[in-house]
């Protein structure tokens, strides 16, 4: 039904920023509810944000806010995470969520490395 495909990635120092990506296929983009989590290792998979069908309305978690900012376009069918003033606590594999009803899809994952 959707295959979501993350891009963006790498290492980069602490204070650094980076721009994830997110390219869905496989049905209308704009009915998907799009969520970003992320995992680190031997952590459990954590919320990170989330954006409406429409773009209008975004959540984020505390450990996030103020520093991340998600967006999609619905016309390239992809959704975005911005990422500024990057700590080494954000190091995790970061993935890809969407939602349509009761049918949940993910992504395979990219790696962001933060240091110090």
């Amino acid at each position: 039904q959707v295959q979501l495909v993350e891009s963006g990635g790498g290492l980069v120092q602490a204070g650094d920023s980076l721009r994830l990506s997110c390219t869905a296929s496989g049905r209308a983009f704009s009915n998907l509810r799009m969520r970003w989590f992320r995992q680190a290792p031997g952590k459990e998979r954590e919320f990170v944000t989330a954006v409406s069908r429409s773009g209008d309305s975004t959540d984020y978690a505390d450990s996030v806010k103020g520093r991340f900012t998600i967006s999609r376009d619905n016309a390239k069918a992809t959704v975005y995470l911005q990422m500024n003033s990057l700590k080494p606590e954000d190091t995790a594999v970061y993935y890809c969520a969407a939602t349509s009803k009761v049918l949940h899809y993910w992504g395979q994952g990219t790696q962001v490395t933060v240091f110090s």
